[in-house]
């Protein structure tokens, strides 16, 4: 089954061979097709051009794009789509007033969404999850890591990642998993955080390794949370386990986290509002992604991660919606984009590059998914009638979106 999308107005993020990410100055451009054709067989990427070239191609469907731009759906690499219930009071308590570590002290915050989820059925948690999944897809994302974190027991913890294989079986866009145990030390050990994170290292790490519910291992490392001494033994030891270091990292303070996650070969480090020089320094000779989460930043009234400053030092930069009830209630990835060039300062060919191919790096995807290249995975947005694709952020009140294909089928 072929499918042939002619007249496009602008066909976006075009490279003729895979590339890993995006660095720097090299983030401000966009490799662009104006008047251009795309060529899918099944589900698969297999030409693109100038309409020049296209008169002798035939196909089984053709779709006429006049007026609109196709580019790759969005890879959100940073997200918590799998929990329980809502948290909206926690909303107007800070409204009133109060800040997010003040809500966690008073058992808010994760504790709250922890005790939620602990309650809820697996089928119940799989249909809550399910019908943000297909929310998210209608907004164009076509890719997406999920994590734990929410259960903080054994069988909570399972429980989550078992609903992430469910949805993975059932739906066709790319989804991996992140056992993220360590996103806030459970009422029972208040005081004894030690035993929690042996329990994470020895019983937790083992039987998710063992039952292959996660592909990455990643902890909160921040005061009041887990430490630089916490992180680095949970991440050792999920490594041990074959499983993939990330971490939240620099979200309220900086600490050395960054060091840590870069020493231990994390694929990313998430948040990063709270930067220094020396966190930059350590993060130019690695590999590891810096990803930041805007949305986040919007919702809380926090700092948000200083992206100019990375960039024009010569690094690469992810952007990820961080879905979760009580930071950010919202996965459109739309959103995302127009926040971090409005707040961030940075240009639409920067965000684009950092929401899709950036993005899939971040998520360990990039291979198949994040840019239009042969071989790769029909995973598009078509949008409506739009005069460029600098509408997408310039306009961020309205839904741009046309159509969205996944696997050579649109949703």
């Amino acid at each position: 089954m072929t499918t042939l999308i002619i007249n496009i107005k602008e066909l976006l993020q075009v490279r003729e061979n895979h590339i890993p990410k995006i660095s720097g100055r090299d983030m401000k451009q966009l490799p662009i097709i104006k008047d251009a054709y795309l060529l899918i067989d099944d589900d698969t990427i297999v030409g693109f051009g100038t309409m020049a070239d296209c008169k002798k191609i035939e196909a089984d469907t053709i779709i006429d794009a006049t007026g609109k731009v196709v580019l790759p759906t969005w890879c959100d690499s940073h997200t918590h789509i799998v929990y329980a219930g809502n948290r909206e009071q926690e909303f107007v308590d800070r409204i009133n007033g109060f800040s997010y570590e003040d809500i966690a002290n008073r058992g808010g915050g994760i504790l709250n969404s922890a005790e939620k989820l602990q309650q809820t059925s697996e089928d119940d948690l799989y249909e809550q999850s399910a019908n943000r999944l297909q929310q998210v897809m209608q907004l164009g994302t076509g890719a997406i890591e999920i994590k734990s974190g929410y259960g903080l027991t054994i069988e909570a913890e399972l429980k989550m990642l078992r609903v992430i294989k469910r949805l993975k079986q059932n739906f066709p866009l790319k989804i991996e998993a992140t056992l993220l145990a360590a996103h806030a030390v459970p009422k029972e050990f208040k005081d004894n955080k030690e035993g929690f994170v042996d329990l994470i290292v020895n019983d937790m790490i083992p039987t998710v390794a063992n039952e292959q519910l996660a592909k990455y291992i990643d902890v909160f490392c921040e005061k009041g949370y887990f430490d630089l001494i916490d992180t680095e033994r949970i991440l050792k030891a999920g490594t041990a386990h074959g499983l993939i270091p990330k971490i939240h990292v620099n979200q309220f303070n900086a600490f050395g986290g960054i060091e840590i996650g870069v020493n231990n070969q994390a694929l990313s480090v998430d948040h990063l509002e709270v930067l220094n020089d020396s966190d930059i320094e350590v993060l130019k000779n690695s590999e590891t992604m810096p990803v930041a989460l805007p949305s986040c930043s919007y919702f809380l009234s926090i700092p948000y991660t200083p992206a100019r400053k990375l960039i024009d030092a010569g690094l690469p930069l992810a952007l990820a919606s961080d879905y979760n009830p009580g930071s950010t209630p919202s996965g459109n990835m739309n959103f995302v984009i127009s926040t971090a060039c409005i707040k961030m300062r940075i240009t639409p060919e920067e965000a684009i590059n950092a929401a899709t191919i950036n993005g899939a790096y971040a998520m360990g995807v990039g291979n198949m998914y994040g840019s239009i290249t042969r071989g790769k995975k029909a995973n598009i947005i078509i949008t409506k009638d739009i005069p460029s694709y600098a509408f997408l952020p310039y306009a961020f009140g309205s839904n741009h979106i046309y159509k969205v294909m996944i696997n050579g089928q649109f949703i």
